[in-house]
């Protein structure tokens, strides 16, 4: 088998968004993955799990002949066009099996036997991809400065951290818009592709030399994924600023989202029907996670308000009637949790304001873009 270059220079791929050709079984890929990473397998998930019984009741030559045999003929064919393909589109990419050992070696190897082309492999493979971006997730978290961006819910957090260069979107990152009504259509990233997408962010801050970074204040949890323990950590002792706005704005800003925008997000995903149905669905779901906060009076009243203006929507297709529930949920449960939880945070309050004077005071004191 001829030597075929490797690369080690992991930080170069993340930092420049290099494609990988991940050559895993499907199963494996959706166990974690990077971002710019496309699955690619030398074998199915099928074919692995034959090799891998071979391997453990005849050793590892049986299982690499098992291997050659099962892919082979139409099938090898079939994958070197799929490769040949990858790399016709990504000249400058690399791939990778899970330790960078036979599968990529072998790929590697058919690769330039049937077309000329020397293709990189990374060196270690996706163990080695995954051990440096949790290295750097904490190294960077420990160099970083966070400032954290609070305020009551619907205040528009979420808008002004985006109008900045210098911050990290974590509600973007989770897929998820971090409250008990934050699900989107599509589910969640898995813990690992969120915490591989996270030191991805934070690695191309640090080499800009960004030391401040603006995250919006979180729980936790966002969704049913955890924010790393010691990036909270750190956000948790982190300068404090908070956004101002009034009951009104704050209504509009949740009816844009989570009425306007995320039913706009079901029916694009289903037809105009099953979409709705699954929309007004899941808010009635949402409003009953909060039920026994809620109490079971004031859950009633504004469950039968939610139901009242789902009703509506259907017969008159006029949807302005769920900010009366909206609102009644901002000042009855939203905003009295908000002002408890404020309570101990105080003491890291720096400024508050409205969204421009935020912003102007995060470009004076910490030159964020």
């Amino acid at each position: 088998m001829t030597e075929l270059p490797q690369t080690a220079d992991y930080k170069s791929l993340f930092l420049n968004d290099i494609k990988m050709m991940d050559l895993r079984a499907p199963a494996e890929f959706s166990q974690g993955a990077f971002p710019q990473s496309d699955n690619r397998p030398l074998m199915d998930d099928e074919e692995r799990q034959s090799v891998g019984l071979r391997y453990k009741e005849q050793g590892q030559d049986s299982a690499i002949e098992l291997g050659h045999q099962l892919v082979s003929g139409e099938t090898k064919a079939a994958r070197l066009s799929d490769w040949s393909d990858f790399i016709q589109q990504h000249p400058q990419g690399v791939l990778y099996c899970f330790r960078g050992g036979l599968r990529s070696k072998i790929t590697q190897q058919w690769i330039f036997e049937n077309t000329g082309i020397i293709y990189p492999r990374v060196e270690g493979g996706y163990k080695a991809l995954r051990r440096y971006l949790l290295d750097e997730l904490d190294n960077n978290t420990n160099k970083i400065r966070p400032l954290i961006l609070g305020g009551r819910t619907g205040s528009g957090k979420t808008i002004l951290l985006n109008r900045l260069q210098q911050k990290i979107d974590l509600e973007g990152l989770f897929n998820h818009r971090g409250s008990v009504f934050g699900k989107h259509v599509t589910p969640q990233p898995g813990q690992i592709d969120i915490e591989n997408n996270l030191s991805i962010a934070l690695l191309k801050l640090a080499n800009n030399g960004t030391q401040y970074i603006l995250f919006e204040d979180e729980a936790p949890n966002i969704g049913s994924r955890n924010i790393p323990k010691a990036l909270y950590a750190k956000m948790k002792q982190s300068p404090l600023l908070l956004l101002e706005e009034s009951v009104e704005t704050r209504t509009e800003i949740i009816f844009d989202e989570y009425i306007v925008n995320s039913l706009t997000e079901y029916r694009a995903a289903n037809n105009r029907e099953t979409g709705f149905r699954l929309w007004s669905e899941e808010l009635l779901a949402s409003l009953s996670r909060v039920q026994r906060r809620l109490g079971g009076e004031r859950f009633k009243i504004i469950d039968q308000m939610m139901r009242d203006a789902i009703q509506t929507q259907i017969i008159a297709d006029d949807h302005s009637q769920h900010k009366e529930w909206i609102t009644k949920l901002l000042t009855d449960y939203y905003d009295p949790m908000y002002d408890y939880q404020l309570t101990k945070k105080n003491e890291r309050v720096v400024f508050q304001g409205s969204s421009d004077e935020i912003t102007e005071y995060l470009q004076r004191e910490y030159q964020l873009i």
